[in-house]
Order: C-alpha cells, then structure tokens, then sequence
C-alpha cells in the first residue's frame, strides 16, 4: 500500500506540473492494479508524525470529511484504491500536500524545535507528555500503524476515538489515559497550571493554590481557545509544589477537562 500510495502520488504531481487538463485514471483502471497489492490492514504511514510538521499538516485534514479529502485529492489527479478506508486517505493527503508544497521532512537532519503554538491536542501531547510520547513512540518502533493513528485521532477526537475503538483499542485508550495525566518528577517549586474555571478569576485561583503553601510568584490568565485559566506559580518550597501537584493534578473541574499541574 506505502509503494502504491508513493507512486499514485508521483505520477500526480508530475502530471500536474505539465498541464491542467490531466485526466484522472477511471475506475475500471484502478481496478486492474496487480493482484499482488494486498487490501488495507495497516495504515500506509511512510511519514514520521512525530516531526511537528507533518502532525501540524495531520491536524488541518483529520477534521475534513471522507468526502472534501477525496475531492482535494482528485483535483490533483489521484485517486485512491478502492480498499482505502478514511484513514488511509487522509494519510495520503497529508503526504500529498507535503509533497506539493515542497515540506516533505527527511531532507535535513536538524534538530526539531518545539512550535511556538501547537496545531493539535496531538502535537501538543508528543512535545508536552513524556509518557505519551513513550506509548507512542513504542508503537511507531513495532510498526503498529493503526495503533498510532488511534492514538493520534483519541487525543484530537476523544469521543469520536472512543465510540470506535473503545472496544478494539481499549488497553490502548487505558494506557493514554494513565500516560496523560502522568506526574513528572517535582524538582522544582515552580508549577505551571491549566484548567482552573475562569470565572474563578485570578484572586480566587490564587487563593486556592496559596493554601497549599506561600507564593512568591504567581501569574494567571485566561485561555484563548476555552473559559479556562492557565498560569505558573513559584512557591517558597518543592514540598509545597508537591502538594499543590498531587492535591489538583487530573482533578474534574467541571469544564469536561481534567486539571494539568506539572512541575517545570
């Protein structure tokens, strides 16, 4: 499926670089591929969605429908099997818009650098969460393809991820569940928050937090994408930091959202 995907998608863009009028292979053309081309059981991922922009290119096309990803992808002449689920081509698209755009990671051995605002819940976790970035990198080690692209639809689609594969993938949502919400060691006083309801407001958060130890520094503020606060405080003492960690971190405000405590 990775050698079809590449080649369909070649072709494409060589025959869209020539002429506007390129014709799209009809499906009785498809359907003569060599029977040696097995249906779909893994995912065709050929991409490393750990690098921040294919996960950024990942998060603007996992929210499109079956449909506009089909009809993006015929406007550039490809086509996919007809074994390909969803999935599938929401993968080939992604590599397909890599490719036109000239982005496609692998041509430079930089180090990657962590983005100024994340694309996704998914993005966000890789660079944010250790312990996810564990699970998920096991995974991408064995080859286990669907498994990533559960993982990757649970953070940005929880509900959605949990109605389809909270039967088959449960251990999995388990285990992210549990890595999510992992403590990172406390070495230091300082405790960078998010989740607090807003209408909490500043004072009454940092009274809250204030009662687990003294403050010697503190900044809150609101959320641009939900009525939540998000801040850091530095207390006078790790102990305190503890507390204030073990006492909040993964507690249910309400918001439909878990707390986030972690120690920076």
């Amino acid at each position: 499926m990775v050698r079809l995907v590449s080649i369909a998608l070649s072709i494409a863009i060589s025959l869209t670089t020539v002429t506007a009028w390129t014709t799209v292979p009809s499906f009785s053309q498809r359907r003569s591929l060599p029977s040696t081309v097995k249906s779909s059981t893994s995912l065709p991922m050929a991409l490393d969605y750990n690098d921040p922009v294919v996960a950024e290119e990942f998060g603007k096309i996992q929210p499109m429908t079956y449909e506009e990803v089909e009809e993006e992808l015929m406007m550039s002449g490809v086509r996919g099997s007809p074994d390909m689920n969803e999935m599938d081509l929401k993968l080939m698209l992604v590599e397909l818009r890599l490719m036109l755009s000239g982005r496609m990671p692998g041509k430079n051995s930089s180090a990657k650098k962590k983005p100024d605002k994340y694309s996704s819940k998914f993005e966000e976790a890789l660079w944010e969460k250790p312990k996810f970035k564990e699970i998920y990198d096991a995974l991408k080690a064995k080859g286990d393809h669907n498994s990533q692209n559960v993982a990757a639809e649970y953070l940005n689609q929880p509900d959605i991820a949990k109605v389809r594969y909270g039967k088959d993938y449960k251990s999995l949502l388990d285990d992210i569940d549990a890595a999510l919400i992992a403590v990172k060691e406390v070495t230091s006083p300082t405790v960078i928050f998010r989740g607090f309801p807003a209408n909490m407001g500043e004072t009454g958060c940092r009274m809250t937090l204030e009662a687990l130890g003294e403050i010697e520094e503190f900044e809150c503020n609101e959320s641009e994408d939900f009525p939540i606060l998000v801040g850091k405080v530095t207390y006078g003492d790790i102990e305190s930091a503890k507390r204030a960690i073990d006492q909040y971190n993964g507690m249910d405000m309400g918001m439909g959202q878990s707390l986030e405590l972690e120690s920076v």
